[in-house]
């Protein structure tokens, strides 16, 4: 797949849709959904294929782990480590941002029960915070640990260190709760101060708030592309169908 260029992926007649897709990720909203890809029909290997090419056209996928993988499948591996990365399990996922401007999901199947997407904008996020405890916002700015999750390539510390928010004339925001909470596992990285684990616990709350966030039903064909910039994304703890195990396709996307 890595190989396959947008020359050799013509989509002539989505041209100028994708162009406002793109727009809007870039300086709108900060998410579009597409629906009723027929994945049922087409299956998993041609689906693969199209979904693919259409954010091959959006941008440049990168790797989603030190494998370099650049199609993630997103399910239950039944994993009991604690410490992995929780996309892998079928828990709650509190509000995050990927580590690239754009992440895609297709979804190949629901569970049968929850796993609701749940989105929220981080400028609004952002702005509660100011109103509601201004003194801490400063640290936002700053470089936070974050916990690579027993994922780092050889060489790698076990941790990296990354700004929750920058400001260039846009502000442009980055946001993992779980990973920066687990970092202090680590003895390279020191205890969080009272401030510090204020500032994480509040951001997860507004987060979470009803007036803030969104949660969406992602259908089999549906494809959720959400910026990491403007928009935290979680999803809600789910319960498989044995026989039809949920299952979603992940892309992280560069848009430049």
């Amino acid at each position: 797949m890595e190989n396959l260029t947008v020359e050799g992926f013509a989509i002539p007649g989505l041209a100028d849709r994708i162009r406002q897709w793109r727009e809007q990720l870039k300086n709108g909203l900060g998410v579009v959904r597409l629906r009723a890809l027929p994945v049922d029909e087409w299956g998993e290997e041609l689906s693969s294929w199209a979904y693919w090419g259409l954010g091959r056209h959006l941008g440049t996928p990168g790797g989603q782990n030190p494998q370099g993988e650049l199609l993630g499948h997103v399910k239950d591996y039944r994993e009991r480590n604690t410490t992995g990365r929780r996309y892998r399990t079928a828990g709650t996922l509190s509000m995050y941002c990927e580590a690239a401007d754009v992440v895609g999901l297709l979804c190949m199947t629901t569970a049968a029960e929850g796993g609701q997407s749940r989105i929220a904008s981080s400028v609004t996020i952002y702005n509660e915070l100011l109103a509601r405890r201004s003194e801490l916002v400063p640290r936002l700015f700053e470089p936070f640990p974050i916990d690579r999750r027993d994922e780092q390539g050889p060489g790698e510390a076990p941790t990296f260190l990354l700004a929750p928010a920058t400001y260039d004339g846009t502000l442009r925001t980055f946001w993992h709760s779980e990973y920066i909470r687990s970092s202090p596992r680590h003895d390279i990285v020191d205890d969080y101060t009272d401030d510090e684990m204020a500032l994480v616990e509040l951001h997860q709350a507004i987060a979470t708030e009803p007036d803030i966030h969104l949660d969406m039903w992602l259908e089999p064909g549906d494809i959720q592309l959400i910026s990491n910039h403007t928009v935290v994304h979680g999803r809600t703890a789910y319960v498989h169908d044995p026989a039809n195990p949920r299952y979603l396709l992940r892309l992280w996307l560069s848009l430049d």
